[in-house]
């Protein structure tokens, strides 16, 4: 009684314009025949409105000014004896009504437009199929609750053990953070105790080994032998261990001689010019 009280009435539609007709019994199992009735002459019409309350569906003929209800149908299924379509046509269909006392009676519908007929035999179809999957939720809920359930609990003193990806250690130490990079590279620590390593000192440019003065070498006879040119070409070190007067005086020197023989034809050197 609780759970019939909590039920409420939903519309599923309402059409403004229906024809009730007063049928003859049906006299075989072919099925009701809409030209048989007296189309033309229809026995009421009013408004048609389906609705429905928990898994039954109600089509209620009612008054189209005042809303008094003519007949009601109740529905348990679709299709079914409640509901029957004719044989010759799309628009017309034989209802069971009911009264409070229990008596029942068949009479014929029909819709002037076809689309009205369509949207009254789809919302009853649309009804009964979510009755359908309501039920076989409900069995299958009291299925799954007889069945023995799956304990999925820890028994006592039962672990588990986890394998943690880059949590990996030797046995007795630790982990060491991995250091990001930009980018999100991974980059490794330097070693321990690493130094960093000093680039070499370039060697000295030519340039700067051409802006030393290298005094010239003396001249000497063509009679000199080949010891004295060996001799010769130590004497600029010895020149460059001298006192500064000194290298000023053999510059004069030099000076002096090249003034003496200015008509002498330039020697053959030994010196070997880079």
């Amino acid at each position: 009684m609780a759970a019939a009280e909590l039920e409420y009435e939903s519309v599923l539609c309402v059409k403004p314009d229906v024809s009730v007709y007063r049928i003859p019994p049906r006299t075989s199992n072919r099925g009701y025949r809409a030209s048989d009735w007296k189309l033309d002459h229809p026995d009421w019409t009013g408004r048609l409105r389906v609705t429905s309350k928990g898994k039954t569906a109600y089509i209620k003929l009612e008054d189209k000014v005042s809303g008094e209800l003519f007949a009601q149908a109740p529905i348990d299924q679709y299709p079914g004896i409640a509901v029957e379509t004719v044989t010759d046509s799309s628009r017309y269909f034989v209802i069971r009504i009911q009264d409070g006392t229990g008596r029942s009676a068949f009479i014929g519908i029909g819709f002037t437009d076809r689309g009205d007929a369509f949207d009254f035999n789809v919302s009853l179809q649309d009804h009964f199929k979510w009755v359908k999957q309501e039920t076989e939720i409900s069995r299958e809920s009291q299925e799954a609750d007889t069945r023995p359930k799956l304990d999925l609990g820890f028994k006592e003193g039962q672990t588990i053990k986890l394998n943690i990806g880059n949590m990996t250690t030797k046995k007795g130490g630790v982990a060491k953070p991995r250091v990001s990079g930009s980018g999100g590279l991974s980059l490794l620590p330097p070693p321990p105790g690493g130094k960093i390593a000093v680039p070499p000192i370039p060697p000295p440019s030519s340039t700067a080994v051409a802006n030393q003065v290298t005094p010239p070498p003396v001249l000497k006879s063509s009679n000199a032998s080949s010891a004295d040119i060996l001799l010769d070409l130590d004497a600029p070190v010895s020149a460059s261990k001298a006192p500064a007067t000194a290298t000023a005086d053999l510059w004069g020197d030099f000076s002096t001689a090249s003034s003496a023989v200015p008509n002498q034809a330039p020697q053959q050197s030994n010196w070997v010019q880079f």
